[in-house]
């Protein structure tokens, strides 16, 4: 098998997905890379010694790649993809695909009209406890699903959000977008819907009164990451710009009639996302998203609180990169360049999501009023649905 020639753009934390699909001789590797800071490229080469290294990504174009990672900022997905796309080499964009509705329509469009491929970074589609809930549902377990309720505890709020560029709204319009993109896309998939009007309220409810701040242009997310950090209050080098919400909460109405509550609060002493499906005939709920947790399902009637459910569903994976689902998303992005068919992201769902938690955004700063959710072109979503085949 002759091996894909793989770029990287972007080199921060995210880029080590990257890795997976590092395999010379075994039909992948990463022989080029980019990213504007230097001290990024000097380590992402004793990574992938054999790859070029350049600032700009603009100087991949005319490398005759056969696909590439895009692991920038959020802000920095639209320009480069479309640049890519364009040039017609198929894209792997980390999520979520754009900041804004109008940006992931322009990333759509331009993949649309140059046949290059397109994939999204969704990786919890991979992962064990949304694939368990999804088969559970889908089993008829619970019924027709009616409601999900999504609460996610972000224990490490303070170092992932709130010290670097995450935290100013210009960089990712906010955390309902950039963290709950995953969590909206999970429930629109439990679902099988999409978001049609939303009303949100949130704020900026902690780190904001904490006054002690630090410029960290430069350094890492290693440099700044630590479990010791705690309480909260204590927090200390805050990003200088930090105007998005740290606690939020979003009622979702979907275009099958199913109804969504997301709630996000950044400064919890846990992290874990737990989900609530309700149907017509039960419901199901995960202790726990990671290997060790379990999905329980209850669908016969008994008064009270009872720990006892009807059904018990160990969730398998790992307790790490995404409870092992990271492995399986690059792997399939592999599979999708070399020979294309479906797979479990979808760029119009990575656009449902994106729409969503713009919406969200919009009606949260305005004091909660819903926001319609604009619709996608129709010849979009039937060429991205239909496997971006002409």
């Amino acid at each position: 098998m002759t091996d894909l020639r793989l770029g990287v753009v972007g080199l921060g934390a995210r880029s080590y997905l990257a890795g997976h699909a590092h395999l010379p001789g075994q039909g992948s590797a990463i022989v080029a890379v980019a990213d504007p800071v230097a001290a990024q490229r000097d380590l992402a080469l004793e990574k992938y010694p054999e790859a070029t290294a350049y600032a700009d990504h603009t100087e991949l174009l005319d490398q005759k790649l056969d696909g590439v990672f895009l692991t920038t900022p959020d802000d920095l997905h639209e320009g480069p993809a479309i640049d890519f796309l364009t040039a017609g080499v198929p894209v792997f964009v980390e999520k979520p695909l754009a900041i804004t509705t109008e940006g992931c329509d322009r990333v759509l469009q331009a993949a649309y009209e140059s046949g290059a491929r397109l994939y999204v970074g969704h990786n919890m589609r991979h992962m064990p406890v949304v694939q368990t809930m999804r088969q559970l549902i889908q089993d008829g377990t619970i019924g027709e699903v009616k409601a999900i309720w999504c609460r996610h505890f972000v224990g490490h709020g303070g170092d992932f959000y709130f010290k670097d560029w995450h935290a100013d709204r210009r960089r990712t319009t906010g955390l309902l977008l950039q963290k709950g993109a995953h969590d909206i896309d999970v429930m629109h998939w439990l679902a099988n819907g999409y978001t049609r009007r939303v009303n949100a309220m949130g704020a900026l409810t902690l780190y904001g009164g904490i006054e002690d701040r630090l410029d960290r242009t430069g350094q890492r997310f290693s440099d700044f990451v630590s479990s010791d950090n705690w309480p909260p209050l204590e927090q200390k080098g805050l990003a200088p710009v930090m105007d998005v919400e740290d606690l939020s909460m979003a009622n979702l109405l979907l275009d099958n009639g199913v109804f969504v509550t997301y709630e996000q609060c950044h400064y919890t002493p846990d992290y874990w996302r737990n989900y609530t499906v309700i149907g017509t005939h039960g419901r199901l709920e995960n202790f726990g998203d990671t290997a060790g947790g379990v999905v329980k399902v209850w669908n016969s009637r008994r008064s009270g609180y009872r720990e006892d459910a009807d059904l018990v569903v160990e969730i398998a994976g790992e307790s790490d990169h995404h409870g092992g689902a990271d492995p399986h998303l690059v792997n399939e992005f592999l599979n999708f360049v070399r020979d294309g068919g479906t797979t479990l992201t979808s760029p119009v769902a990575a656009r449902a999501a994106v729409a969503a938690g713009v919406a969200a955004t919009t009606s949260l700063r305005s004091d909660g009023v819903p926001v319609d959710v604009p619709a996608l072109d129709p010849a979009l979503v039937s060429y991205f649905d239909g496997g971006q085949v002409r």
